[in-house]
């Protein structure tokens, strides 16, 4: 197995990297404080393909793989975890659906405005009585001729204050549950929908998150992703891909804190010498590196095989597991290695700290993908027995 990246990857690598050093991380603190979306710096994403980055370049697309949107997505967090998130939902969340789900109208009609940029686009599966319980849908799409009618709030939608597009989950007949659900690609813009107040975050504070309220919403059933009953389908399927833009989002986080610390330790002086000679510290250092790179090869382990057309739930929610709670463990450590200092905001570690938080609730807690893991594990085992 070769774990080289080619040299389009190791090119897309250092112009993403150049950028986010030079646009994204003189910025990161000033946006995180005022709570303001970037929106000048997400045209310049847009710009570069990173908004589609796995669409077809015949729809507008960067036309890449999925190793090379992780490498993307870690270089963006790493300088500002706000700028990673935003990219993830677009690429991850609406665009793929879409180009899985959709028809070729739906297509034509979307994906090169949300891949260019032109648009930004949102997923609203959470609602705020059903949280990880996703099949517990009280959003209800009823059919009305050859439209359907939507009425309902949905919660925590990234992106949901700027998007002019979003991804819908809602209920058409309870009595089936997951299989009583629909998926709609719905425009924003139109009557019968409202972004609610931006939710006041611990952290990724200059991504923009709010509730949907839906009243009367019409939209034409030519609009639906899969068919009906497939609601639920779509949105498992969905998330798959939308955890491995996650786990790369909680390297980038993790490796921004781990190479602050390093420097620190260099520069930072007692007991006779730079706090890098003490073995506390080595130890430290040593640990960090090492959950960092694990996190990033089970990152591109599921990145290979959602190319390749295998299935890789089981991979993807290891992934978003580990990298989640790595960088958790990694920024704590970090924030050690510089004390009272990791704690103020002059330095950026405390913000890594809590950008990092949110990565083992989204997308998925980490209880729901040790559930997703078990499963799987535990049927493969089963299978093997019958």
């Amino acid at each position: 197995m070769d774990f080289a990246l080619n040299e389009e990857q190791l090119m897309l690598q250092q112009m993403v990297r150049d950028f986010a050093k030079e646009r994204l991380e003189p910025i990161a603190a000033e946006i995180d404080e005022a709570h303001r979306y970037p929106a000048e710096t997400i045209a310049e994403m847009a710009e570069m393909g990173l908004l589609g980055m796995m669409v077809p370049e015949a729809l507008g697309g960067s036309g890449m793989d999925t190793v090379s949107y992780i490498i993307a997505i870690e270089e963006i967090s790493r300088a500002c975890a706000s700028h990673g998130v935003i990219m993830s939902v677009n690429n991850s969340l609406v665009l793929d659906p879409i180009l899985k789900y959709g028809s070729d109208a739906v297509k034509a009609r979307w994906v090169p405005d949300l891949a260019t940029g032109k648009r930004l686009g949102c997923f609203a599966l959470s609602e705020p009585g059903t949280g990880s319980d996703a099949a517990a849908q009280t959003c209800m799409a009823v059919r009305d001729g050859d439209e359907w009618v939507i009425n309902g709030t949905k919660n925590w939608i990234t992106n949901g204050p700027q998007a002019d597009v979003c991804i819908v989950i809602a209920m058409h007949d309870k009595s089936k549950g997951s299989r009583g659900t629909v998926a709609f690609v719905v425009d924003l813009r139109e009557a019968g929908v409202e972004s609610g107040k931006p939710e006041d975050k611990l952290g990724i504070c200059a991504s923009g998150t709010s509730s949907l309220i839906f009243e009367d919403y019409r939209v034409s059933e030519d609009a639906m992703l899969g068919g009906v009953g497939e609601g639920f389908l779509v949105a498992m399927t969905t998330l798959d891909g939308g955890r491995i833009g996650i786990a790369a989002q909680a390297i980038g986080i993790a490796r921004a804190a781990f190479e602050a610390a390093v420097a620190y330790s260099s520069e930072r002086k007692a007991f006779g010498g730079p706090i890098s000679e003490l073995q506390a510290i080595q130890h430290k250092v040593a640990d960090m590196a090492v959950e960092i790179d694990a996190a990033r090869l089970l990152a591109y382990r599921a990145g290979l095989k959602k190319d390749a057309g295998e299935r890789y739930s089981k991979e993807s929610a290891m992934c978003k597991l580990y990298a989640s709670e790595m960088a958790q463990r990694v920024t704590h450590q970090a924030l050690q290695v510089f004390g009272g200092y990791g704690y103020v905001r002059e330095y950026p570690v405390e913000r890594h700290y809590r950008d990092q938080r949110i990565t083992e609730i989204y997308e998925g807690t980490s209880e729901i993908q040790r559930l997703v893991i078990a499963r799987s594990v535990l049927k493969a085992a089963a299978a093997k027995v019958g």
